[in-house]
C-alpha cells in the first residue's frame, strides 16, 4: 500500500500548497513565456514598470521585511510602513510574522538542524528546497514584537488574500496604464515574481557559499559584490550575520547597498527613525580578533625563516591595537562623562590625547592590513599537509 504521506530531508511532510505553487508558476513561464516573447507586441513602459515594481517590492523585502521587521535595525513612520508592508506583499513571500520568524530561526541558530535555510544540507537545500518541507507554525515567542503590530498581525491573518488582491492591483494597473494587459500579466506579475523570488532566495544560498570572510570566519555568510547587485545591497552577508543589528550591510562609500540608501533618505526626512550603526572600532576589533587566528593557522604552514619573527610581529601588533581600542574607548566615556559633568579643566588634555591614539591606531591599523597581505600572499610558501 501506498503511504499517503510523502515526506523529504530529515522526514518531514511536504508543504503541498508551496510546493504546488512555486513549481506550478516555474513550469507555466517555462512554457508560456517563450510563445509570449514571439508573439507578443513590445511595450516599453510594461517593462519600466515591471522593473519599478521589481524594485519597490524588493526594497519592500530587504529594508522592511528584512532590516526593519526582522531585525529592528531602524524604526519606520507609520506611513511608510504601510507602504512597505503593501509592496513586499505583493513580492509573493509570506507574510511579515512568518518572514522575520524564520529568519530570526536562521540567524540564531545558523548553520545547524535548528537553521530553517542550512546551507549544509546543499546549495539547493537552502535556495528552494527548504520551503517544500512543512513549516512549524510561527512562535510568538520569536517575534514578540511583531504580534503586538496590528497591521502585521492583520497582513499575516489575511495574507493570500491580500497577495492576490496587491498583484492584482499590479496587474490592472500597468495593463491600463500601457493598454498591454498580456505584458502586465506575464512580465509585471508573473515574471518580476519570479526574478525577484530568485534574487531574494540567492541571500540563503550563494550568500553562504560564494564570497570571502571579512568579518566572522565563525558561520558561513560570505560577502560578495556580485551578490550585493542581484539582492539590492544584501551580498554583504559576512558583515550581516556579525553584526546583524546593523541598518547597513555595505558600510564603504563604494558598496553597493541601495537599501541603506533608502533607510538612510528616509531619516533625512524624518519617516525613519533609530537608525542603528555599528561603531567603526567594533568593527576593527572584531576583524583583528577573527584575521589573527587565521594569519597565525597561515603561518604554521611556513616553512620560512622569518616564520617566528612573523608570528611575533601578528601578536604584537595585535595586542597593541586591540589594547589602543580599549584606551580609545575608555577615555571617549571620560571625555563625554566631564563635559556632561562641567568639568572643563581637562578636556582639552583628554580631547589632545585622544586624536594621538587615533593618529597611533590608524598607523597601526595600516601596518596590520600590510602585514596580513603580506601573509596571506606568502601562502606559495607554505607546505601541505
Amino acid at each position: 500500500m501506498i503511504s499517503e504521506k510523502l515526506t523529504i530531508n530529515n522526514g518531514k511532510q511536504i508543504n503541498w500548497k508551496t510546493t504546488i505553487f512555486i513549481v506550478g508558476y516555474h513550469v507555466f513561464l517555462l512554457l508560456s513565456l517563450p510563445f509570449y516573447f514571439m508573439y507578443a507586441d513590445f511595450h516599453a513602459g510594461t517593462y519600466l514598470a515591471a522593473f519599478a515594481l521589481f524594485w519597490a517590492s524588493g526594497l519592500s523585502i530587504t529594508a522592511g521585511y528584512h532590516r526593519c521587521f526582522s531585525h529592528k535595525a531602524y524604526k519606520l513612520h507609520p506611513i511608510v510602513e504601510y507602504v512597505l508592508v503593501f509592496f513586499g506583499t505583493m513580492a509573493v513571500q509570506a507574510s511579515v510574522l512568518r518572514w522575520a520568524y524564520e529568519h530570526r530561526l536562521h540567524h540564531a541558530h545558523v548553520d545547524t538542524d535548528k537553521d530553517p535555510y542550512n546551507i549544509n544540507k546543499g546549495f539547493w537545500y537552502a535556495h528552494i528546497l527548504w520551503m517544500f518541507e512543512k513549516l512549524n507554525p510561527v512562535d510568538p515567542k520569536v517575534v514578540p514584537d511583531l504580534v503586538k503590530n496590528k497591521l502585521l498581525v492583520f497582513q499575516d491573518r489575511y495574507y493570500i488574500v491580500l497577495m492576490i488582491l496587491t498583484n492584482a492591483i499590479a496587474f490592472f494597473a500597468v495593463g491600463y496604464a500601457f493598454q498591454d494587459y498580456w505584458g502586465a500579466f506575464f512580465i509585471a506579475v508573473w515574471l518580476r515574481i519570479f526574478c525577484l523570488q530568485h534574487c531574494t532566495w540567492f541571500i540563503n544560498s550563494l550568500a553562504h557559499t560564494w564570497g570571502s570572510k571579512h568579518f566572522s570566519l565563525e558561520h558561513s555568510a560570505v560577502d560578495n559584490y556580485m551578490i550585493a547587485l542581484l539582492t539590492f545591497g544584501e551580498g554583504y552577508h559576512n558583515y550581516h550575520h556579525t553584526f546583524a543589528n546593523d541598518y547597513r550591510n555595505g558600510i564603504r562609500w563604494y558598496h553597493f547597498d541601495p537599501s541603506k540608501w533608502l533607510i538612510w533618505s528616509l531619516s533625512k526626512v524624518g519617516l525613519a527613525s533609530n537608525l542603528k550603526q555599528t561603531d567603526s572600532l567594533t568593527i576593527k576589533k572584531r576583524m583583528v580578533m577573527e584575521h589573527k587566528e587565521l594569519l597565525i593557522e597561515t603561518l604554521g604552514n611556513y616553512i620560512s625563516d622569518a616564520k617566528q619573527e612573523l608570528e611575533k610581529q601578528v601578536h604584537d601588533l595585535s595586542e597593541r591595537i586591540l589594547a589602543r581600542i580599549s584606551e580609545f574607548v575608555r577615555l571617549r566615556e571620560q571625555y563625554q562623562s566631564q563635559k556632561d559633568a562641567g568639568e572643563p579643566s581637562t578636556l582639552n588634555q583628554i580631547s589632545n590625547r585622544i586624536k594621538e591614539i587615533q593618529a597611533e591606531l590608524q598607523a597601526d591599523w595600516n601596518q596590520w592590513k600590510s602585514l596580513s597581505k603580506s601573509i596571506l600572499k606568502g601562502k606559495s610558501l607554505a607546505i601541505s599537509r
